[in-house]
């Protein structure tokens, strides 16, 4: 039998969650920790839904799924979004294979019978090829809902059998790049995984991604007091548990480049890349990236790497390996509520205005090339 119970998040289940990571599909983004750290700083509004499966006197942790309830501009009606709080790239519950069918029909009726949520679902980011997926369309079906698929995308996404090019232009470029790099003096990649290693990279990441057109733009972490305190209190805990850290791309034991890591399971996530703009030409994202794979799938524990980036980032031209994301808009109530309605024209006209600005683009500068730079970041 599977209960369902809606919580706050609460680092309490920790032990529970680390019975059932290695059960079930990957997403760090669900981690207590990180669900945590963004309920107390206030940075989300975060309900949890456990699904528990019960007898035998035991109560066993079988799936989690934290849903982020919000309105997407003021005065509009509430919501709930399957990514649970801003800078979270997948929304896919985490749920024992073995119960999937009997867990996901759970969360619905929870939902569904809670009279406490909203009952219109955003789910962007949700892995299609992940077990919960299938799982979602037949509970779907059952009930007679058809949900709006806003999008699919392919997302840049590599595992240790398959995915990773060994051969190519883009193999010879980068060790063109590293060869070219390499003159300047010693060069090297670290990945510290201690707590105090990973905080201080973490900050060497920050100052680079501040220093970046995304600092003169205003979008960089730093950029924001708010988004600057969330992220350096997820990116702490989760590199308590192991789960966090930064490897860095070095010249002479300067940081030229930084990609940040989480960890879930046997997938890494590669969640956040900045890098030094005078460095640009040696193309050291993409380097740090080549390498940090080989050495992420030399090791016994990690093997899988998901990208957390479109497919026209530069990780498109590093990996050949790619992973189906959809992002839909359901409405589990009794009909098409008004508030459905509303959420469904706001989101498909958010779409026809950036395909308009990106043919608006397209046409400005008919000689741009289609594949992106490969030290462009993420």
């Amino acid at each position: 039998m599977i209960s369902v119970t809606i919580d706050s998040p609460n680092p309490d289940i920790g032990p529970q969650w680390d019975d059932l990571v290695p059960r079930a599909n990957s997403n760090v983004f669900m981690n207590p920790a990180a669900l945590t750290a963004a309920a107390e700083l206030n940075f989300a509004r975060i309900q949890v839904l456990l699904a528990w499966e019960e007898g035998g006197g035991e109560r066993k942790l079988v799936g989690v799924w934290a849903l982020q309830s919000r309105r997407p501009v003021p005065f509009w009606p509430m919501l709930l979004e399957a990514l649970p709080y801003n800078y979270a790239f997948l929304s896919s519950p985490v749920v024992d294979p073995v119960c999937v069918d009997e867990v996901i029909a759970a969360f619905f009726a929870a939902i569904e019978k809670s009279p406490s949520l909203p009952k219109v679902l955003s789910l962007q980011s949700l892995d299609a090829e992940c077990p919960s997926y299938p799982a979602i369309s037949r509970e779907l079906a059952r009930r007679g809902i058809e949900p709006l698929m806003l999008s699919e995308d392919a997302r840049p996404f590599v595992t240790r059998e398959f995915g990773v090019k060994r051969s190519g232009s883009t193999r010879k470029k980068l060790r063109q790049e590293w060869k070219r790099l390499s003159a300047l003096g010693t060069v090297d990649v670290v990945n510290d995984r201690t707590l105090d290693g990973a905080r201080q990279a973490f900050e060497s990441f920050l100052v680079l991604e501040k220093a970046s057109w995304k600092g003169d733009r205003g979008t960089a972490l730093l950029s924001d007091p708010r988004d600057a305190a969330f992220v350096r209190r997820l990116f702490q805990d989760l590199a308590a548990q192991g789960n966090a850290s930064v490897a860095l791309l070095r010249v002479n034991g300067e940081p030229i480049s930084a990609q940040v890591l989480m960890y879930c399971g046997a997938t890494a996530y590669t969640w956040k890349t900045a890098f030094d703009a005078h460095y640009g030409k040696y193309s050291p994202g993409a380097l740090l990236i080549d390498k940090i794979t080989d050495e992420l799938f030399a090791g016994p524990d990690i093997t899988a790497i998901n990208s957390c980036a479109i497919e026209a980032s530069f990780m498109g031209q590093l990996w050949a390996g790619r992973r189906v994301v959809v992002d839909m808009l359901l409405d589990i109530g009794p009909g098409k509520s008004l508030g459905y309605r509303m959420e469904a024209g706001r989101q498909l006209g958010y779409q026809h205005l950036r395909s308009l600005r990106d043919r608006l683009r397209r046409w400005l500068s008919p000689g741009t090339p289609k594949k992106p730079a490969m030290a462009a970041p993420h």
